[in-house]
């Protein structure tokens, strides 16, 4: 019996497997509106055989998108839009669904990844990305606007906000996003929070604002909804946001209500120098894992079936999440099923795709 394909309780949510799909940005919206790409991309992930599926980063203000192409969740018409991609999609799959809401911080305001990702200054278009402290995140770019008072309690308010659309929409949970060198997890590195009032300096001040958020979404989100938090684990730069901070964050997020804990790393600064190689980012998983009992999704060059089964099955993590790997392959779940010797629910239109040799992979057939 495969570890990978059995179910696993993720906080008041049951998945029917160990696999999700991560959160991948498409910078595809329209006035941060989901469009037709969002429901044909994650309509074939939806039937891809994962036990979860956890949606892009969404930006809950104007100010907290990284391009101008990026999805939202501000405004009743960035909610409807939404709404109806989901609907679609849950016509035709049942997968467990969860929402990551997000604000870019001082990485906002920049061009779409195949159209260079560089800066664009309001001069030509852009608008003054916000962050903890006036540090920009190259030399390059202009200062950032550090937030005072009003604009935390703002941010924190469309967190909130953004999660309550979230619930009303109908997915089955949020995930808020505090990686990769966006404003959450700025707040939480000494190399991009200078603060000098109390939600700068030392470690608690400045967990202080992340965790205002969590309680804050997690008043807004119903008890039966799952709400994870995605982290950097490690800066990857001296003097950064480390591990052993991470084990203490997530240790306070499990206090307030956390479901899961998502393990990444990176992002804040370009001085990191990240040891890149298969399963590079499983150890910090593990550690969390095994320091705080809080359930944990390990991510990062995971790619082969048998390396996910042994990362589950050996209790670095309790659950993989795949990215790259799931867009180059989208049926990555039914082949790992073949691997695996175990079996995927495929929807009825697709029952006669099942190969000669492989007679026993499918279940019976999803709704379609």
């Amino acid at each position: 019996m495969s570890t990978l394909f059995t179910p696993f309780q993720l906080g008041p949510l049951s998945v029917k497997n160990r696999i999700a799909i991560a959160p991948m940005c498409q910078y595809s919206s329209q006035d941060g509106q989901a469009t037709d790409w969002h429901l044909i991309h994650l309509g074939h992930l939806s039937l891809s055989g994962a036990g979860l599926l956890i949606v892009e980063a969404t930006a809950v203000e104007p100010e907290g998108r990284i391009t101008w192409a990026d999805m939202g969740l501000w405004s009743d018409a960035t909610e409807d839009a939404l709404r109806r991609t989901l609907t679609s999609v849950r016509n035709y799959s049942q997968i467990p669904m969860l929402l990551q809401l997000a604000h870019a911080g001082r990485k906002a305001s920049t061009a779409r990844p195949w159209e260079g990702g560089q800066t664009i200054p309001v001069s030509q278009g852009g608008w003054t990305p916000l962050a903890p402290s006036a540090i920009p995140f190259t030399l390059e770019d202009e200062n950032p606007k550090a937030l005072d008072r009003a604009g935390l309690s703002r941010v924190k308010a469309a967190f909130a906000d953004a999660t309550r659309r979230a619930d009303r929409i109908g997915f089955d949970g949020v995930e808020m996003h505090c990686a990769h060198g966006y404003l959450l997890h700025e707040f939480l590195s000494p190399l991009s929070n200078q603060r000098d009032d109390e939600y700068g300096g030392s470690l608690e001040n400045r967990m202080r604002f992340p965790l205002e958020v969590f309680s804050a979404m997690r008043a807004a989100l119903p008890m039966h909804r799952p709400l994870g938090v995605r982290i950097s684990a490690v800066d990857w730069v001296e003097g950064g946001w480390d591990l052993d901070q991470s084990v203490i964050f997530t240790k306070r997020l499990k206090e307030l209500g956390a479901s899961y804990i998502h393990v990444s790393s990176g992002g804040l600064s370009p001085q990191q120098k990240i040891p890149v190689g298969p399963g590079y980012q499983v150890p910090l998983a593990e550690r969390i894992r095994k320091e705080t009992g809080l359930p944990t999704l390990a991510v990062g060059l995971i790619t082969e079936p048998d390396q996910a089964e042994k990362i589950v099955a050996s209790g670095q993590a309790d659950m993989v999440a795949l990215a790259r790997a799931m867009l180059y392959d989208p049926r990555w779940p039914w082949h790992a099923a073949a691997a695996l010797e175990c079996q995927v629910a495929p929807p009825a239109q697709y029952l006669r795709c099942q190969p000669h040799g492989l007679k026993h992979l499918f279940q019976e057939p999803t709704q379609g």
